[in-house]
């Protein structure tokens, strides 16, 4: 009796052990690049290729490479504002598209690389307009800029490969910028926020609970996200690609959050601020 009941106690303890493994296997099958994804997909049909390559596409715009983050990144946007993740899919699937059939390197189209331009560009469009949410002509300037931002990464990589430089976010910032300066406040089909003039910004305070809620909420600003629940859903979706990636977001945000609490700078310095700094020290990462 004792001996069966010793052996029904190693049998236990290996089942648990085997389940441990399993899981810890399968969190590991999720992190990092999922290359076997791609292998998965290779004999699989076009649209759901062009899935994957979209939620890379949306994990490119904070320097990872894993769909599933992608996926939990979309889950965020469409839980803070359905329009603006509706614009953000839109603008990653017509710049995806504009590569493939622009017959762009298949192994950039497939790691998301003409992606994240087009989700950039559209999502700020939806910031700035000032016609709200569900505003549908604006659906022809994000899929235009998107699909121009595959024609300018194009044009200019030749160009900065020359100085060893990264076409990066260039082509967002040339389209959303021409954007702006073509329409305005009082445009009649695609109005725009006017810009905030210096020194109208209220200051902000110093609490220790600001400084707290603004550091993952920085994070979110990466993608035009203010709400706190789905910012802590995108740096969860870091946290998935990479451990590291995660701690050098958190590290930016805590100290652009900081910077802009400062007496000096708190009338001067909003979210833009904040998200450049984890951006420089994404950057830094990387290199």
């Amino acid at each position: 009796m004792w001996m069966d009941t010793k052996t029904e106690a190693k049998e236990a303890s290996g089942n648990r052990a085997s389940l441990r493994r399993c899981v810890l296997s399968g969190l590991l099958l999720c992190t990092g690049d999922m290359e076997h994804l791609d292998k998965y997909m290779q004999e699989k049909l076009f649209v759901m290729q062009l899935v994957v390559w979209g939620l890379r596409g949306v994990t490119r715009v904070i320097l990872a490479n894993n769909p599933l983050s992608g996926a939990l990144i979309l889950a965020a946007l469409y839980w803070a504002s359905p329009w603006q993740a509706l614009l953000g899919t839109l603008g990653v699937l017509v710049s995806t598209l504009t590569a493939v059939i622009m017959g762009q390197d298949s192994a950039e189209v497939s790691g998301g690389l003409h992606g994240f331009n087009g989700m950039l560009v559209s999502l700020l469009m939806g910031v700035f307009s000032s016609a709200g949410d569900w505003y549908w002509w604006l659906l022809l300037p994000a899929c235009l800029g998107s699909a121009t931002c595959v024609f300018l990464s194009s044009g200019l990589s030749p160009v900065l490969e020359r100085w060893d430089l990264p076409v990066a976010v260039f082509p967002f910032n040339i389209i959303i910028v021409l954007y702006l300066l073509c329409t305005g406040p009082d445009n009649p089909y695609f109005p725009h926020h006017p810009t905030t003039p210096p020194g109208l910004l209220e200051p902000n305070g110093t609490e220790l609970i600001a400084v707290m809620l603004g550091i993952p909420l920085s994070v979110g600003q990466i993608f035009a996200c203010g709400a706190l629940g789905p910012s802590l859903l995108i740096l969860g979706a870091v946290l998935l690609y990479s451990p590291l990636l995660a701690a050098h977001a958190l590290l930016g945000s805590a100290v652009g959050t900081l910077v802009g609490k400062s007496p000096s700078v708190s009338a001067a310095c909003g979210p833009l601020q904040k998200t450049q700094a984890i951006s420089q020290a994404l950057i830094l990462l990387i290199l």
